[in-house]
């Protein structure tokens, strides 16, 4: 039975992959980094993943991407792509090398969550965000390792005791070269993701980390988009208009923009260590069900 269930999600999360790899590149205007993160979190999330671009990120007609993506918590799920993205990837990464090395599920977990947080804060927030630090990579490490640590904790809070949990009702999952390997990924990574989508939504509400931006210039108009006039005009093009359509839509694209705040020392400490002590209560938990060992 199971292996009839995964092979009906791999066939749908094949398609999920397909349509938002090429929607992403064809329709909706956001920038690389937003496309990889989407496309990487529909592979380990299938159509789970499919169905959130759908309804928080997909451009539903031209013009029209900004208003869309405009509510805080659709702003939300797209900024909590890019840490379940790296994060995702890196644990992936790592549970993939792990079985090699004969370590108990402990010391997996460990190493799992150190290359979750590399992967997460250098390579999809720090360096995929370096353009908006004037290309200071270590500016850029500075003011997105609160943002991502959080969420991160929050992400491994799921994972993590999800990965363990589904380890110890099927062994053979731990072998990457096993349907059952991506399988239990997917699932530990849309527990991640649920887990970790309140913490993102108040990190965007308080303007401490990014949503969803359209590119400028990218999500025009459509022609006669409402109204048409069937008279052709009887000169060229008219100039006043054009330049209110572009006032407009540049001052659509600004409002859509925030300015990114931040949080006192002591105060983003202790967020810090709230989702650290989060953590490890469900790794408590977890471990009176299912023992985690060193």
């Amino acid at each position: 039975m199971l292996d009839g269930a995964m092979l009906v999600w791999f066939i749908f999360a094949a398609i999920s992959v397909i349509f938002v790899t090429w929607d992403s590149f064809t329709n909706t205007p956001t920038s690389w980094v937003q496309r990889l993160a989407w496309i990487l979190v529909v592979v380990y999330t299938g159509v789970v993943g499919l169905l959130l671009y759908l309804i928080t990120c997909r451009r539903p007609f031209p013009g029209g991407h900004d208003t869309f993506t405009r509510a805080t918590w659709k702003q939300s799920v797209n900024s909590e792509m890019h840490c379940l993205a790296g994060d995702a990837t890196g644990i992936v990464i790592a549970a993939s090398i792990v079985p090699l090395l004969g370590l108990t599920n402990g010391w997996d977990a460990i190493i799992e969550y150190i290359s979750g947080f590399i992967c997460g804060l250098f390579i999809f927030q720090a360096l995929m965000m370096l353009n908006m630090y004037q290309g200071n990579y270590l500016k850029a490490v500075r003011k997105t390792f609160f943002a991502e640590t959080v969420s991160m904790n929050m992400v491994m809070a799921g994972m993590i005791p999800t990965m363990v949990i589904l380890a110890s009702l099927w062994p053979e999952s731990e072998d990457p070269t096993r349907a059952t390997f991506w399988f239990r990924m997917s699932l530990a990574a849309i527990v991640g993701g649920i887990i970790a989508y309140p913490i993102n939504y108040w990190l965007v509400k308080n303007h401490l980390k990014h949503g969803c931006m359209t590119l400028p210039g990218r999500d025009r108009p459509a022609p006669c988009l409402g109204f048409c006039s069937p008279e052709k005009p009887s000169g060229g093009t008219n100039l006043l208009t054009d330049s209110l359509a572009g006032h407009s839509q540049a001052k659509s694209h600004n409002e859509h923009q925030m300015e990114m705040s931040s949080l006192p020392l002591v105060t983003s400490s202790a967020w810090v260590v709230g989702t650290i002590l989060f953590l490890l209560f469900t790794l408590f938990l977890t471990n009176h069900i299912f023992p985690i060992r060193f």
